[in-house]
């Protein structure tokens, strides 16, 4: 994983991205994971009826400027997909394994969220065909919406929306990150977070979450640590009240 930086670009807000064909960027609920001197971006790409189509990957220098690479989990790579819906996929990279790790959040269909579980794939390359490794509720919790974190000592994470979203679990990942090894916090409990991303500046943890409300806007809030594991903050706003 590469640290060299990349020369500073403007991007306008509220602009739909292309790729570098010019077609839109559909990557939606996605996660970004540099390796060398490129930022990959997975996400979501649909049907028109908001059906699961493809997990699709672009590629970047910049953040600004993307190119297409591979729809590197769709409906047909194992039955399980064939009709499921998937969504926020998160890729991670195994420095012991040499593996990339997605995990991700999969329902039965677009529109039943009964399921409520976590899912794994895993691929070689970054860009590469990803193997569906199975999905399953974590320790029998419900899962919904996810994020991964990959700590400095190359500790693995997955956070998830459970208890029907009004709780977010930690969940401390096994060594190959595909499976979990334990959870390690429960946070905010009843506060109806979701959409959780962390990470970490000079020593100390952010976790940026959204509240629950569907497709609509909500506050956005944060919160800090010293530990993944240890004492959070209580949530904090940032932003306005029309974030997504």
């Amino acid at each position: 994983v590469g640290t060299a930086h990349a020369a500073a670009v403007t991007v306008t807000n509220a602009v739909q991205f292309t790729d570098s064909q010019g077609d839109p960027v559909h990557a939606h609920g996605g996660g970004v994971v540099k390796v060398g001197t490129y930022y990959y971006w997975f996400g979501e790409n649909r049907n028109a009826d908001n059906s699961f189509k493809y997990v699709s990957a672009y590629r970047s220098t910049d953040l600004k400027t993307w190119e297409f690479r591979n729809h590197v989990l769709t409906a047909s790579s194992h039955p399980e997909l064939a009709g499921a819906n998937i969504e926020r996929p998160k890729v991670m990279y195994n420095a012991s394994t040499g593996r990339f790790v997605m995990w991700m959040h999969k329902e039965g269909s677009a529109t039943d969220y009964s399921e409520a579980r976590a899912a794994v794939a895993v691929s070689d390359t970054v860009d590469g065909d990803y193997s569906w490794q199975g999905s399953f509720r974590p320790l029998g919790h419900m899962s919904r919406d996810i994020t991964t974190f990959v700590d400095t000592d190359g500790t693995g994470y997955m956070i998830s929306a459970a208890n029907e979203n009004a709780d977010l679990h930690v969940y401390r990942l096994t060594p190959d990150y595909t499976g979990i090894d334990a959870q390690v916090k429960k946070l905010w409990p009843g506060q109806w977070r979701e959409a959780p991303a962390m990470f970490k500046r000079n020593g100390v943890y952010f976790l940026l979450t959204s509240g629950a409300t569907g497709w609509a806007p909500n506050q956005q809030k944060y919160a800090t640590a010293t530990s993944v594991t240890g004492t959070w903050s209580g949530l904090k706003d940032i932003g306005n009240s029309t974030t997504y």
